[in-house]
């Protein structure tokens, strides 16, 4: 089991280009506690994967930072504002995409985009150049004459996502945005996560989790209301990195002569000339496996170490049954 003490000191320092920070924050349903003493920070040109099971406290977490459920303890700022002081102020420099988009089937893509600058109160004389602007940035040129209900569900995500971006917040918050999109359209929304990265914070809610590894420069792992990891991508390496090893020989020994060596957990044989080899964290046995091969001429002929996915630490580190 990984060390969980050890892996919240990796959040990024404080600076300038803090965009999103939360300190302390808790959240209660009667006697349950959905979020726990939660602290993060978000900076500019940063793409953040927030993951968490189900119950987990992870909508939770997102309605608060989105100024729509008060938090009981703690404080929120957004782009320098305070989220209880400042809350106008701090919900304009917020542009969201929830999971069910907010679309007007019925309007053009220009009409919907318009309404959109409208209501983030951008003057009449700035809206066309907004709308186009947002357009330009997610793809949506050509189709701007075209009523919303007749464009594919991918053109939609995207004038979805142009709406959240349409005031140039600094930070966007983005819930499941490739739900229901086919592997091309799944891929061109990735790159346009990673557009925005560039110039925004950018929050990725979502339960896919190789959508994690190719949008996000950090990810962070929420859990009965606490976070269990927050880290950068690379570093996820250290997280990731082997507790195994599979090892071959021509002439295997008895699975007991290699649980004797010193970080090794148990020995496993697949019947056949094949042992996988677990160890602990920190510790790796291949060197002396090796010399004890050539000493006692087992024919050792492949030795490689198993990692881990993203999904298997995902499961590790959410084992425990959800209290939220």
């Amino acid at each position: 089991m990984l060390d969980q003490s050890t892996e919240l000191q990796s959040s990024p320092a404080q600076n300038a280009d803090v965009l999103v920070d939360v300190k302390d924050v808790s959240r209660s349903y009667g006697n349950i506690r959905a979020v726990k003493n939660l602290s993060f920070s978000i900076r500019k040109g940063e793409v953040l994967g927030f993951l968490g099971p189900n119950g987990a406290g992870k909508t939770t977490t997102m309605q608060i930072i989105s100024g729509n459920l008060a938090a009981d303890e703690g404080s929120v700022t957004i782009a320098g504002h305070d989220l209880l002081q400042q809350p106008k102020a701090a919900k304009a420099a917020l542009g969201y995409l929830p999971e069910q988009p907010p679309l007007y089937r019925e309007l053009t893509v220009n009409e919907y985009l318009d309404y959109c600058a409208a209501l983030n109160r951008i003057a009449r004389k700035q809206r066309k150049e907004a709308r186009e602007r947002a357009k330009e940035s997610t793809g949506l040129l050509d189709v701007g004459g075209r009523l919303i209900a007749n464009l594919s569900k991918g053109f939609q995500q995207r004038v979805a996502l142009a709406q959240a971006i349409i005031h140039s917040p600094p930070v966007i918050i983005l819930d499941e945005p490739t739900i229901g999109l086919d592997p091309i359209q799944i891929r061109e929304t990735r790159g346009l996560i990673r557009e925005l990265g560039k110039d925004h914070g950018v929050i990725l809610s979502t339960h896919i989790l190789p959508e994690v590894q190719a949008s996000c420069d950090r990810v962070q792992i929420i859990n009965n209301g606490s976070l269990v990891l927050n880290e950068t991508i690379d570093g996820l390496a250290k997280h990731m990195r082997s507790l195994s090893l599979t090892v071959a020989f021509r002439r295997p020994p008895a699975p007991a002569q290699l649980e004797q060596l010193p970080g090794v957990t148990a020995v496993q044989s697949d019947g056949n000339q094949h042992l996988q080899v677990l160890h602990h964290p920190g510790s790796d046995p291949t060197e002396e496996i090796v010399r004890l091969a050539t000493q006692h001429d087992w024919g050792l002929y492949e030795i490689q170490p198993l990692g881990v996915s993203l999904e298997e630490l995902f499961v590790e580190l959410t084992s425990e049954k959800s209290q939220t």
